[in-house]
């Protein structure tokens, strides 16, 4: 038997409970999109071993959600594609279902769950997740639990949202060791026999399991679906086997050079995780484990310290640096979005910043651009218009670049809010990544949250952090990035 989740990742979601005489336990695939190192499935075959009936696993991919397009249903499907193999490996019943029109999958959970003894679901603090979630608590009849896989620290760790790096770095000084011990179980699904459930009569004639072309993601398979089809598939393939091989690419080629030249465009050293992270195609806990690997890490050469400094995990500078961005700024984007509803408003920006802006709201702007303008990159900005089309084209942004690319747009829009409403269509509709934690509070970075006031004061920035293109150009390197991406 699998060992238990702990306590802390375990959330009910109702008050219902197990039922005894279920013939399967369910479970609810929606964040944490994989096989392996996953604290829901693990949790899932630890219910199905305790009442002794074989597990069912249903991932669906909804096509009513906002900016739902070929993109983001591509990199989903790819990864069902994978989780197909992988359950049919071991011998697990599993259901892909993909909605064929807005509303067509309404009650095949309520379906599934009639005969389970538990449901099991993915605890995810943000988009419409959590409503989804909240709402299949108060309507199912039998127990529904949420497991908290988001980040190496539980969702329920910190009881406070933290305003900046240096609170949330100084907090996990002192709490995260323990939770460095609690990974989940690598294997899950190892020595599973408790046999193939059965779906309940009239499922797969309602709600078929996806064709194979659906999980291919074939072209003619997606223009029949109802969703954005001017934002094409991306080249990059969504899935746990491709994000595994990016995992080991970066720990062999990249890492080396993350610490030193993570913000050059040419040099292109950027882990290329995020979209994988994101779709729960590989967990932040595998991240970890490749590299204490690689770096001979164990728990006793983390530092005694509550300093807020960087550097205290006890690896070299290069994986310091990149473990702050898995980490710290990371987890500050679900700190946030677990235990703020307000997230995505404009208004839940700090109170200095939100008077910066506003005492500038009415500053002359050089230039003024519309939301399609920017999307088609038309501004008169070459190092601006080349992030752009990096972002349209692949579903990914140079990591440096992001943040001017954010700036500039909270400088050529009429005003903050509209400018924050921009960036968030901008993101959640083309990056791979998008609708994510640390959309929200990437975005909001750029309006001064985790941050503090900068002189001088400027027009239309006020205090808030400036960035220029023309100094971009001269401290980074990236006249192979602008060949190859400006217009």
């Amino acid at each position: 038997m699998p060992q238990s989740v702990p306590e802390v990742r375990l959330r009910p979601c109702n008050d219902q409970p197990a039922r005894a005489d279920g013939k399967h336990v369910l479970y609810w695939m929606t964040g944490a999109r994989r096989s392996k190192a996953n604290f829901a499935l693990q949790r899932a075959v630890e219910l199905a071993e305790q009442h002794g009936v074989p597990l069912l696993v249903m991932e669906g991919l909804r096509c009513g959600y906002r900016w739902a397009s070929d993109r983001h249903h591509a990199f989903v499907l790819q990864g069902m594609a994978d989780n197909r193999d992988a359950f049919a490996a071991a011998g697990v019943t599993y259901l892909p279902y993909v909605e064929p029109a807005p509303g067509a999958g309404k009650g095949l959970l309520a379906a599934l769950a009639a005969d389970a003894c538990a449901v099991v679901a993915d605890d995810w603090p943000c988009f419409f997740l959590p409503r989804m979630l909240a709402a299949a608590g108060k309507a199912l009849p039998v127990r529904l639990e949420a497991v908290d896989g988001c980040g190496l620290l539980p969702l329920r760790a910190a009881d406070k949202v933290f305003g900046r790096a240096f609170d949330l770095r100084r907090f996990l000084q002192k709490a995260l060791a323990p939770h460095l011990a609690d990974f989940p179980v690598g294997e899950p699904l190892r020595g599973y026999a408790l046999g193939e459930a059965k779906l309940p009569r009239g499922v797969a004639t309602k709600w078929p399991a996806a064709t194979a072309a659906q999980l291919a993601a074939e072209p003619k398979a997606l223009a029949a679906l109802p969703i954005d089809h001017e934002v094409p598939a991306a080249a990059m393939r969504g899935g746990a086997v491709a994000a595994g091989e990016a995992l080991r690419g970066f720990l062999a080629d990249k890492l080396a050079r993350y610490g030193e030249e993570r913000s050059e465009p040419d040099a292109d050293c950027a882990s290329g995780l995020s979209p994988y992270l994101h779709y729960g195609h590989v967990g932040v806990h595998q991240v970890f484990a490749g590299l204490a690997k690689k770096e001979g890490w164990s728990r006793d050469r983390i530092k005694p310290t509550t300093s807020g400094q960087r550097g205290w995990l006890g690896m070299s500078d290069t994986a310091e640096s990149f473990l702050d961005e898995l980490i710290t700024w990371r987890e500050l984007g679900f700190n946030y979005t677990a235990q703020r509803d307000d997230y995505e408003d404009f208004e839940s920006l700090p109170d200095w910043a939100k008077a910066t802006l506003g005492k500038h709201v009415a500053d002359p702007r050089e230039h003024l651009y519309t939301l399609d303008d920017f999307a088609q990159s038309r501004t008169h900005d070459a190092v601006w218009n080349a992030a752009q089309t990096q972002l349209r084209t692949t579903g990914v942004m140079q990591n440096y670049l992001r943040m001017l690319w954010g700036k500039k747009v909270l400088e050529w829009t009429r005003s903050p809010q509209e400018a924050f409403a921009i960036l968030i269509e901008l993101n959640n509709r083309y990056a791979l990544d998008g609708r994510d934690p640390n959309s929200y509070t990437g975005i909001s970075w750029v309006f001064g949250r985790y941050d503090r006031p900068w002189a001088p004061e400027r027009d239309v920035y006020g205090v808030i952090r400036y960035m220029s293109s023309a100094n971009t150009v001269k401290k980074l390197r990236m006249k192979q990035y602008l060949a190859q991406w400006a217009q």
